[in-house]
């Protein structure tokens, strides 16, 4: 209630909501009553109820069961609230005599009732969601009839790109959450846009940065077929020396590398320990160290002690979380990448690269081309002496979209795409 008060005052023209779980989950009970109390308030037409349900196929028995969807529909009708339209997913075609009998039981039109097939793509889903008419049944429940046609131009291109590349190229993700599916679930998309822009495949490896720490691990066999490397972002010491080993395989065999914030962080601690001679490099993150590369801002050392940011106080405790802007070198790789000077994206991370390592850094062919405005946090290193290798603090991916896929996943999909034909 209070998000729709807020968008009447800043003149919004609609407010969509998603309440998640089950019907009937006491976590979600205020949540449904706050809707409900809403749509008594706004009137009938100026507020439409969609409730996704499940229509399981039973395979023993050969048919589709509708019985769950009524239940659900009857507890959330219990609860004040009543559905204008049925989104049914399931595994099958849903019949007519199925649909028609939704409706009935449900108290809803035939022609609400919408069957949500599994799709091949999530991105095909605005097309087969159109095909089936939720669009036409929304704008009647708001009484816009007849609705215009919608462009779907963009989204039939994508599909077309993606169910007809021209080519495939693999990407290894090392990381220490790959066997958590939704870990990763931005860094996948955004991956898979970059494939859109460059209209190949991208086949994704998760590899577990652990398996490079065992004594008898063959890096080297594990990384070879790769066209590309990634070491996302991530907490923790466990799975980093085998992040490193990962960072140092890309720079010496010149395979495209993409380091994601803790990614950066492991490419300059690689960089500080392989280049710049200082073996005991590492991040006060994992424990106390003599060479400090990654830590807090608190705890950069200096000739003098330790050093602080003038302004803004001290950081040192505390998450950079949300967006913060950045300035590039205009001379550098990312400038070209982004075609701009200044550039904003989204921080989740405690832990920043010492810039009181620069010269070690820089003097190993590491340059930092993109500074926060102040001069003080790193925020980009690349190699111009290698085909592609970018490390950033922040994470691009949480700005990617299908029709607008982020640059630097873009640039670096590209870059796989020329490995791929040097392989």
């Amino acid at each position: 209630i209070k998000a729709f008060a807020q968008a009447q005052t800043d003149d919004v023209d609609f407010v969509l909501c998603e309440i998640g779980g089950t019907v009937g989950d006491i976590e979600s009970l205020p949540f449904i009553e706050a809707i409900r109390q809403l749509r008594n308030d706004l009137g009938r037409g100026q507020s439409v109820s969609i409730h996704v349900t499940l229509v399981p196929y039973i395979a023993a028995a050969g048919e589709l069961k509708t019985k769950p969807t009524q239940h659900s529909v009857r507890e959330l009708a219990a609860l004040g609230v009543q559905p204008d339209v049925l989104v049914c997913r399931c595994e099958h075609p849903l019949p007519e005599s199925d649909r028609a009998k939704i409706a009935l039981f449900c108290n809803v039109r035939k022609e609400a009732v919408i069957p949500a097939l599994d799709a091949a793509s999530i991105y095909a889903v605005p097309m087969q969601y159109h095909a089936e008419g939720l669009d036409s049944e929304v704008l009647r429940a708001f009484g816009i009839e007849p609705g215009s046609t919608p462009d779907l131009s963009r989204w039939i291109d994508i599909v077309d790109r993606l169910t007809n590349p021209e080519g495939e190229v693999t990407v290894g993700v090392v990381g220490k959450y790959v066997g958590l599916q939704d870990a990763y679930k931005s860094l996948n998309e955004a991956l898979v846009h970059g494939g859109i822009a460059n209209r190949v495949k991208v086949n994704i490896e998760w590899i577990d940065a652990e398996l490079f720490e065992r004594p008898d691990s063959d890096v080297a066999a594990r990384l070879e077929p790769l066209h590309a490397i990634l070491v996302p972002g991530a907490f923790g010491e466990r799975g980093a020396e085998g992040k490193i080993a990962s960072v140092r395989f890309a720079r010496e065999r010149e395979i495209p590398y993409f380091g994601i914030c803790f990614g950066m962080q492991m490419a300059c601690v690689e960089g500080a320990r392989d280049l710049g001679g200082i073996a005991a490099a590492s991040s006060t993150e994992f424990g106390p160290t003599s060479e400090p590369v990654v830590g807090m801002i608190t705890e950069w050392m200096t000739a003098d002690g330790i050093q602080k940011r003038e302004e803004g106080g001290d950081l040192g405790g505390t998450m950079r979380l949300g967006a913060y802007p950045a300035k590039l070198d205009g001379n550098s790789v990312v400038s070209s990448i982004y075609g701009a000077a200044e550039i904003s994206e989204r921080h989740r991370h405690r832990y920043e690269v010492n810039t009181g390592y620069r010269d070690v850094l820089e003097k190993g062919g590491l340059v930092f081309s993109g500074m926060s405005p102040d001069g003080m946090l790193p925020e980009i290193v690349e190699r111009p002496d290698h085909p592609w290798f970018v490390g950033v603090q922040f994470h691009p991916e949480l700005k990617s979209k299908p029709f607008d896929p982020h640059p630097l996943f873009a640039s670096f999909i590209e870059a796989a795409v020329r490995q791929s034909r040097l392989v």
